[in-house]
């Protein structure tokens, strides 16, 4: 048996036999006489369309079959084939002297690389995808077919998979996917989420260990290895040729998803309300259009929190306003009457965008982002809420729910004003250009704890707030999120936090505006109880905890939740914090 650990990227455990996936690729680049400059040229540009013709049939096979959302991944890279300043560069390396096979390698790898010194993980995932079209260019250059075939149901072993290429793989036989690189927010795992295939990314060894256990010789794509492989895809744990025991607890592990995974859906019916009548709104968190679906099936009563970032880092240009358009009407329809929450961009120095101008920053999480771009770049915003209100226009075959706006990294009064006159210049532009739209209504995120402590001298003016609890921990206990060696100062429980929580709900009592949380503390299921016993009944989280965080609510006393909350605000830890709404959770099994 050999034991190995990933990061979970796509839920489920898969068990069967695997095959290391390799695709065809093209020959290194050579050199060519200065006579073959301009023929070259062109036997590039007649590369560079048959590679992107490809691509948009394979978006637009994908989304005949329903997959919209993973349809637009390859009209995204369909696009960056045709980017002229790839095509241009590309051009360039060939006047220097290579061939346009190597030409479109070293474009693109320069494009990749300056992706991926962002520092930013999705990004980064996006240079994966120049590299992707540019091998697609080079296989067109070389004549060579970039598929890839399982002859039986296999789990694939690979390096990386370019999103071409799992898109390609047979879905009927592939059990599951194992990457030894790659991310979550890579376009494989998009993929595989999306297509409900269970997968776990950034394996440190596994090409190593499965070339070891196929005895040095590396198996052909068409041929399956006899060892069985298992990998669970929600704790990241890998396993070649699993003992008796190991195999009977990933068994046991994949029997009890399955079973959770059907209870979900059994229960999406049932109202969220506690056992003495106080009824608590359940809302889904999203990325994308594509999630909407599955948070509507697991009981998702609308949107808390649309994330607007995907449409920016998918494209070497910025998304057109009918694109956002659009996004934001598919989800407005998929969850109607439902609510929904558009973000605004929330980008800095932490996750910069190519085309937009944003220099490195000492301290990105406490610089020029989100909103704060708005006077360099009032444009990007107006065009965000532009998108919005036309996405909020009525509609005649069926009633859209409330369509709702917020901003990210909102620390006074002022900025509500920034908010404000943005929005009355896309309503006003929007009725001078004659297109129809719709109402929306306007608010903010609540995670700067300065955000809180005036609230009461701009909520007036709002509709609603939405508690951003991630960055408000951080920022209140001074505590960065990705730093493991801060892990105690991580917890939402924290009295001060729970403080700023309770002052906010106060605030938006007096003023009348709704408030909510959108932050990972209101999936989970003990912290959710704290909230409500602070008197925050509209909870947002991802989809996968709204089942687990009705069965917390549908268990409890609201009247022991008060009381137990407005102890926790005196309370001297996190952790004492948590044990007390643990040990108020219902009994499991």
């Amino acid at each position: 048996m050999r034991s190995l650990t990933g990061v979970p990227a796509s839920s489920g455990v898969a068990r069967g036999s695997w095959i290391r996936v390799t695709a065809a690729s093209a020959p290194s680049g050579g050199t060519i006489d200065p006579v073959d400059v301009e023929p070259e040229i062109e036997r590039l540009g007649d590369a560079r369309d048959a590679a992107a013709a490809e691509l948009e049939a394979l978006g637009e096979s994908l989304t005949s079959a329903g997959r919209e959302e993973e349809g637009e991944i390859f009209g995204a890279q369909a696009m960056m084939a045709m980017d002229p300043m790839l095509l241009d560069a590309a051009s360039a390396e060939i006047r220097a002297g290579h061939d346009a096979i190597g030409a479109i390698r070293i474009a693109a790898r320069h494009v990749a690389d300056q992706l991926s010194a962002l520092g930013d993980e999705l990004l980064a995932a996006r240079a994966a995808d120049v590299l992707d079209v540019a091998e697609r260019v080079a296989a067109r250059l070389a004549g060579i077919e970039r598929t890839i075939t399982l002859d039986r149901p296999a789990i694939a072993v690979a390096d990386d998979v370019p999103p071409s290429i799992a898109a390609s793989l047979p879905r009927d036989r592939l059990l599951g996917l194992a990457l030894e690189a790659g991310s979550p927010t890579s376009h494989a795992a998009i993929l595989a989420r999306a297509f409900g295939i269970p997968a776990v990314v950034g394996v440190r060894d596994l090409m190593a260990t499965a070339e070891e256990l196929a005895g040095g010789d590396a198996p052909a794509t068409d041929r399956t290895n006899a060892s069985e492989l298992v990998i669970d895809g929600d704790t990241g744990e890998v396993v070649f040729d699993p003992d008796t025991a190991t195999s009977a607890r990933l068994e046991t592990r994949a029997v009890a998803a399955a079973d959770a995974a059907r209870t979900a859906l059994a229960e999406a019916d049932l109202p969220s309300v506690t056992r003495d009548g106080v009824a608590v709104t359940l809302l889904a968190n999203i990325g994308t259009p594509a999630e909407s679906a599955h948070a509507v099936e697991l009981g998702a009563k609308g949107v808390g929190l649309f994330r607007t970032e995907f449409l920016f880092v998918e494209r070497p240009n910025p998304p057109s306003e009918d694109e956002q358009t659009r996004a934001n009407r598919d989800v407005a329809e998929a969850f109607a009457p439902g609510p929904v929450t558009i973000r605004l961009l929330d980008v800095g120095g932490d996750k910069p965008i190519p085309y937009l101008p944003i220099p490195p920053e000492a301290n990105p999480f406490l610089g020029v982002r989100a909103l704060r771009l708005a006077p360099e770049s009032p444009e990007l915003f107006v065009t965000q809420l532009r998108a919005a209100m036309r996405a909020a226009a009525p509609a005649q075959d069926r009633p859209l729910g409330r369509v709702k706006v917020m901003a990210p990294m909102v620390a006074d009064a002022r900025d509500v004003d920034v908010l404000l006159e943005l929005a009355a210049q896309a309503s006003a532009s929007l009725a001078a250009d004659g297109l129809a739209h719709g109402e929306v209504e306007l608010g903010v995120m609540l995670e700067i704890p300065s955000a809180i402590l005036v609230a009461e001298s701009y909520l007036g003016r709002l509709g609603f707030a939405s508690l951003g609890t991630n960055d408000l921990t951080q920022y209140t206990l001074a505590a960065d999120r990705g730093n493991a060696a801060l892990e105690r100062y991580r917890d939402p429980l924290h009295p001060a936090v729970l403080r700023l929580i309770a002052q906010a709900a106060a605030a938006a009592d007096t003023t009348g505006a709704e408030l909510s949380v959108c932050g990972e503390m209101a999936g989970d299921p003990a912290a959710a109880l704290a909230l409500v016993g602070l008197g925050v009944t509209v909870l947002s989280m991802a989809a996968s905890s709204i089942a687990p965080v009705r069965r917390a609510i549908r268990g409890a006393d609201a009247a022991a939740l008060r009381e137990a909350a407005q102890a926790a605000l005196t309370a001297s830890s996190a952790a004492e914090v948590r044990a007390t709404f643990t040990d108020l959770l219902p009994p499991t099994g």
